[in-house]
């Protein structure tokens, strides 16, 4: 794995061994971020099942402004925090060891990186087919919707199966929705609460 563009460019990242993260293809980073362009400039992301941070780094190589990395496996969550060791990026990340399903979002005592303007959601594709109303899954995406957690108008990006079927909470309005890879990656846009 490796940083495909930005001031990080061509930096090698560590990856876990196995079959327990599903790393993203240089050329699915490619359409993800062409498709985001200079719309991740100076933003404060949440990197959701962060694995070992391909997703946020590439951000931050792209001109993010911070990232909070959420990885609830021990043993990869100690390759993410050499991951940012490695590129040299602990000022502007936070690696938070916690399950997506329960957190708040909220970490402490690091009040300059929330809240978030843009998330990457990227579940094991198995927890897919459990989005939906009342489910833990989607109650994480209400909490994460809310004032003090997300800006108003910020952005979810959520990888999934080709055509799966989930249901996603109203707050985030669908933005768009390309397929790269028999992968659909779904835009989405938080009700704007300025307007």
């Amino acid at each position: 794995m490796r940083i495909i563009a930005g001031k990080y460019r061509r930096r090698k990242l560590l990856s876990a061994p196995g079959q327990g993260t599903r790393p993203i293809t240089d050329l699915l980073k490619e359409v993800l971020f062409q498709r985001l362009g200079d719309e991740v400039l100076d933003l404060r992301i949440v990197d959701l099942f962060a694995g070992t941070g391909t997703i946020g780094l590439e951000a931050l190589s792209r001109g993010a402004r911070s990232v909070v990395f959420i990885e609830k496996d021990r043993r990869v969550h100690e390759l993410l925090k050499k991951n940012v060791e490695k590129i040299g990026v602990s000022d502007e990340c936070l690696c938070w060891q916690a399950d997506v399903l329960r957190s708040s979002f909220k970490p402490r005592n690091v009040e300059t990186l929330v809240p978030f303007d843009l998330a990457f959601c990227d579940p094991p594709f198995a927890m897919i087919g459990d989005l939906a109303s009342g489910s833990r899954f989607f109650r994480a995406l209400q909490r994460l919707a809310r004032a003090d957690v997300t800006t108003s108008g910020a952005r979810l990006v959520l990888r999934t199966p080709k055509r799966a079927s989930f249901e996603c909470p109203d707050t985030w309005e669908p933005e768009d929705t390309w397929t790269v890879q028999q992968m659909d990656i779904h835009l989405y846009r938080k009700e704007d609460l300025t307007t």
